[in-house]
């Protein structure tokens, strides 16, 4: 938790922002694993209360009266019974002031509140809910059906929260930092345990340990397989093989709850192939490109697209793709190699705010998505960058062997893809390289103190030496 004085600081941005009306923020609620008592642990609070409230317990909500200037912690303090199981805890009262908040309710009372509130016509902000039990209970205050619920939020706090959030505090960067560290050890004790024989499943558990016992969980399920060109392959019982590429995509979160999240592509053997040095040198390229160009007022979308030049150009050498290079990237052809964006904003979610919506935070008036694309609809992130904003940089290349058959079978790109050659690489699997990196005054930075290796030769040293 951070001071005080940054919650108050924080809240009365928010209200200005806001400007009228009453602002609800719903914390999060246990959630049972396969019966009542025996919830999902550790406890994962909502990050947009985390962020104005700063309480890690379940059950309760902020209430901001903007018009009225007055704030309040609504929950209900735990009874003997539970303090038996679970020891003492804090009042509500006793958490409200930890944060500057004066006020303090039962949970009854929030029913009371919003009946207030509507009967006056006063506008309720909400932002949109992720969780059942959270639409429930906004369908039993105001009366709004969880499938309108969405569409009922409020803009004006989606805005604000997004405004607010995006931009990283000197406070806040640091606590990122102790989040890259933690991903540090967890990332360089993969590549440690990597040899023949080892299963994914082994590696994979050991990594989500680190991050447990650091910090307060994986900020992600640990992404530790054979198959790279899966997007989301998580570890299997299948043993490590010679030969292959193992992709270990994994973060930590600190004990307040900030993020990292990097991404590595290294040889089960410890020593690249003259083929998978071929792709992985391209990857290598793209991420290194980011890092000379990201600075505040450069648009995210252009870095994008100037990426997939770059990754067009060196598959053309190779004999991957043909033809014009602006013309395949209008055609999308290289969504073949990298279905995905460059990064995503990043923050107290490993996707930050992803929950407020793709467009709300990483695009706005001047930049829009691009959704009727395959590839280009997810670029999550597009909008300038600002001082303050932490992106992930993760250019990818992935032989995906069904989406391979299925351009080929349609004909899409044909004329700016050889399927002959990718026939040779169904076997190859994927390669991811990313890292999370701070815009600064003139340009970006890597966070965290020591760099999780990358270039091929130092992967194979440290491999070698480990």
């Amino acid at each position: 938790m951070f001071s005080k004085e940054t919650y108050i600081a924080r809240r009365e941005a928010l209200k200005k922002l806001v400007g009228q009306g009453v602002i609800l923020i719903f914390g999060n609620n246990e959630s049972p694993a396969n019966f009542p008592s025996n919830g999902y642990h550790p406890f994962r609070q909502d990050s947009s209360f985390l962020y104005f409230f700063g309480q890690n317990r379940d059950g309760l909500v902020g209430v901001i009266d903007v018009d009225n200037d007055m704030e309040t912690l609504v929950g209900d303090d735990i009874d003997i019974e539970d303090i038996v199981w679970y020891g003492k805890v804090k009042t509500v009262s006793e958490m409200a002031k930890e944060v500057g908040v004066n006020s303090s309710a039962p949970m009854k009372t929030l029913k009371t509140i919003c009946n207030d509130a509507m009967a006056k016509k006063r506008k309720i902000h909400y932002l949109p809910p992720y969780r059942y039990d959270i639409k429930l209970q906004i369908f039993d205050l105001l009366g709004i059906h969880p499938n309108q619920q969405k569409d009922e939020a409020s803009m004006p706090l989606i805005k604000a929260v997004v405004k607010l959030r995006s931009t990283k505090t000197a406070e806040e960067i640091e606590e990122l930092e102790r989040g890259a560290v933690i991903g540090y050890k967890m990332h360089t004790t993969a590549m440690k345990l990597t040899r023949p024989g080892i299963l994914e499943h082994y590696i994979g558990g050991q990594v989500d340990g680190i991050a447990n016992s650091y910090g307060a969980m994986v900020s992600f399920p640990t992404i530790f397989t054979q198959h790279g060109e899966i997007m989301h392959g998580n570890p299997t019982m299948a043993p490590l093989e010679s030969g292959r590429l193992v992709l270990c995509d994994a973060g930590a979160e600190t004990i307040n709850n900030y993020c990292s999240d990097n991404t590595r592509t290294y040889p089960v053997n410890g020593k690249f192939t003259q083929r998978q040095l071929e792709i992985y040198s391209i990857v290598e390229a793209c991420h290194d490109y980011t890092l000379q160009v990201a600075k505040p007022g450069v648009k995210w979308m252009d870095v994008h697209f100037d990426v997939c030049r770059l990754m067009i150009e060196r598959l053309k050498e190779l004999g991957f793709m043909k033809g014009d290079t602006e013309e395949a990237l209008r055609a999308g052809a290289h969504a073949m190699f990298m279905p995905h964006g460059l990064g995503h904003m990043m923050g107290m979610d490993v996707h930050d705010m992803d929950s407020l919506g793709q467009t709300n935070v990483g695009f706005d008036e001047e930049t829009r998505p691009i959704l009727d694309q395959f590839g280009t609809n997810c670029l999550r992130m597009g909008r300038r960058l600002e001082k303050g904003f932490v992106i992930t940089d993760e250019p990818g290349i992935y032989f995906i062997p069904d989406l391979i058959d299925d351009w080929k079978a349609s004909g899409h790109c044909k004329e700016f893809l050889n399927f002959d050659k990718l026939e040779e690489y169904k076997d190859f699997g994927g390669i991811r390289i990313e890292d999370d990196v701070l815009i600064t005054d003139d340009g970006c930075r890597f966070l965290g103190k020591d760099r999780i290796p990358y270039h091929p030769k130092d992967v194979e040293a440290f491999m070698a030496n480990n």
